[in-house]
């Protein structure tokens, strides 16, 4: 049985979530990372990639990222074709890993971006890593260097974040700066411990 001590770790594009997930680790939490799983999958699947969307979306043997997020992004029939491929593969993989982890008997994160909107897993706890969206936006462009209208479409093709922020068991607050969110994450750990320990 997978997912007994999980616990969701969910947010928004450009909402902090992998700094969270190092702070989070630096305090002790395990955690599973449904990005890296996902990949390490697309990477192990570069033939697909050709056979289905063209040799233009893999550059010097590696699967180019980029220009396949640009094509999903603004093509829903490729993205639909994409997830159909990559998800079953992903949430077998994580569920691998999460009876590895029950195991020991303690949470453990599992760092799912889309937990909300496909609801795929069955677990009970989450904690959303929140950013207001105005700053999201700002934040989103600056990393990326995407234009506006760009980064836009790309934060509403998640559940918008204040609706993340209801639905959460808890929420880390990622609106100010590094110290502020450190604060944060070790309040959370402490919960998690007084909570199971």
């Amino acid at each position: 049985m997978a997912f007994k001590y999980a616990i969701a770790l969910t947010g928004g594009i450009a909402t902090g979530k992998s700094t969270v997930a190092s702070l989070l680790m630096l305090n002790g939490m395990r955690i599973i990372d449904a990005d890296t799983i996902s990949h390490e999958i697309l990477e192990a699947s570069k033939e697909w990639v050709i056979e289905t969307y063209g040799s233009d979306f893999v550059k010097n043997g590696r699967v180019d990222r980029a220009s396949l997020g640009q094509l999903v992004f603004s093509d829903s029939h490729a993205k639909k074709v994409l997830e159909d491929f990559l998800h079953p593969k992903i949430k077998a993989e994580i569920e691998l890993r999460s009876e590895k982890q029950d195991s020991f008997a303690f949470p453990y994160l599992i760092d799912i971006p889309l937990f909300f909107e496909k609801g795929s897993y069955d677990i009970k706890e989450s904690v959303v890593v929140y950013t207001p969206k105005e700053i999201q936006l700002e934040r989103f462009m600056k990393r990326n260097g995407y234009t506006q209208e760009e980064s836009l479409r790309r934060i509403e093709s998640q559940m918008d974040i204040e609706e993340k922020k209801k639905r959460a068991t808890w929420v880390i607050d990622n609106s100010k700066d590094l110290k502020h969110l450190q604060k944060e994450c070790e309040a959370f750990v402490e919960k998690i411990k007084a909570k199971y320990l």
